[in-house]
């Protein structure tokens, strides 16, 4: 199980500070989707040329042209790239090829599909690393979570590894971890609080110990 920081609302200088405060404490660090639009890929090649050890995902969210967006964002040095469950099967498949032949891995964004049981299990069939379940700013706003959402895709998914995005924090954690997700990625939970160390350290520690009694 894994602690990815999510940052959507930094610009590279930000991001790179705010990193070596919890470096110690994550796996991934994600570079939202906010952030490549106002920065580009440069803010991917930045933080993976700053932190060589740590994993990079490129938040995408690709829906066309898989695998030439695929293909860019590894260039510019990301591990993970995500790419939209809503995408056409023939835009998934594009990037998975894409990414097996850079030697990167693909993580399907979940966010908006209906029929979550059903398409979870069309995209297990994919070749695709994660399927992340993943509740948005908007539906946080109207106080909505993914983890109904996580059993849901952990009872069909065979193949993936699962994630969990949305709204997680220190109180939530628990509940998240109840599921045993592969992935657990965090935002606000992490950088809205003062000490962002502090709560980076917390939530590794509770996921080191769920795995101590896991395994």
């Amino acid at each position: 199980m894994e602690l990815q920081l999510a940052l959507d609302l930094v610009n590279i200088p930000q991001a790179i500070e705010l990193i070596k405060e919890v470096e110690d404490h994550i796996d991934i660090v994600e570079i939202g989707t906010p952030v490549v639009i106002n920065e580009g890929l440069h803010a991917v090649k930045a933080v993976k040329d700053a932190f060589p050890n740590l994993k990079v995902l490129a938040d995408l969210k690709i829906m066309d042209a898989a695998g030439y967006e695929v293909m860019k964002a590894s260039e510019a040095g990301a591990d993970i790239i995500t790419i939209l469950g809503t995408a056409e099967d023939e835009s998934i498949k594009g990037a998975v090829a894409e990414a097996k032949k850079q030697g990167k891995k693909i993580l399907v964004d979940m966010i908006a599909v209906k029929n979550l049981s059903e398409r979870a299990k069309e995209v297990d069939t994919m070749g695709v690393d994660y399927i992340c379940v993943h509740t948005g700013y908007d539906l946080q706003a109207v106080g909505k979570n993914s983890f109904e959402d996580l059993q849901t895709i952990k009872s069909v998914v065979k193949n993936a590894k699962t994630a969990i995005a949305g709204g997680i924090k220190l109180e939530t954690l628990p509940e998240a971890l109840k599921v045993q997700p592969d992935l657990v990625i965090v935002g606000g939970g992490i950088t809205g609080q003062a000490d962002k160390k502090d709560a980076a350290a917390k939530m590794q520690q509770m996921i080191k110990d769920e795995m101590a009694v896991l395994y």
